[in-house]
């Protein structure tokens, strides 16, 4: 924090108040503030370096639609559902005007929106954007980038939910396999991916939906690894 606020005060006496660097200070700070549950702390920033960008950049501007984005995750935070929805639409439509609809801030854009919906239980829209989301970054990024990894995990983590487990299986396994071949063994996102899928296997043990899964050499090995776990026990 001190850091932070340093940085801040050193950009608004050399460059200005308004100026769009300030306003990325600004947006650091809110970001800390944001992971620590400050969050009355954080909106005041985010406001201003949203103002900022308006005024110096535009209100179309692809930095603008960044404001909103962030803007938008805190009040999701605060369960301000209607207030992050208007933020995250608006800033999809500056993205699909400004950098185009297939344009991975796009991607991010619709997962954003899809997130808000997910907390607010309206599946049918989340599916859509996910599968929106993932497409454009199959096209876009390098078969194995992470980013793909997060959106295959989300739509995954949808269908679980729903209990599409036989959906949900080929989208944990080929988002695991990306974070395999991006991040070592005890990197925290391959132990991130690992867990999501030991734990969608556990739901579907424990469901009595086995049948749903495929015969793939990971998903048998656990199933198996739990079966001699409940006879030893």
């Amino acid at each position: 924090e001190p850091l932070y606020l340093r940085a801040l005060q050193i950009h608004e006496q050399q460059l200005g108040a308004d100026h769009p660097d300030t306003a990325a200070c600004l947006n650091n700070l809110a970001e800390l503030y944001r992971s620590q549950g400050r969050y009355g702390e954080a909106e005041p920033l985010y406001l201003r370096a949203l103002q900022i960008h308006e005024q110096q950049l535009g209100a179309d501007h692809p930095n603008t639609a960044t404001s909103l984005n962030n803007l938008g995750v805190l009040y999701l935070f605060q369960e301000r559902y209607g207030e992050a929805e208007l933020l995250y639409q608006r800033a999809l439509q500056i993205c699909e005007r400004q950098l185009g609809a297939d344009h991975p801030d796009t991607a991010q854009s619709l997962n954003n929106l899809a997130a808000l919906y997910y907390s607010q239980g309206r599946y049918g829209e989340v599916e859509s954007l996910l599968q929106r989301s993932l497409q454009i970054r199959e096209q876009q990024l390098e078969v194995n980038h992470p980013a793909i990894a997060s959106s295959l995990n989300n739509l995954a983590e949808l269908y679980r939910s729903q209990g599409s487990y036989g959906k949900a299986e080929p989208l944990y396994l080929r988002a695991l396999a990306i974070v395999c071949k991006n991040f070592d063994h005890d990197h925290p996102n391959t132990r991130t991916g690992t867990n999501n899928f030991i734990a969608f296997i556990v739901q579907v043990v424990q469901a009595r939906q086995t049948a749903q899964l495929s015969q793939h050499p990971l998903t048998q090995d656990l199933l198996r690894q739990m079966q001699e776990g409940n006879a030893g026990a």
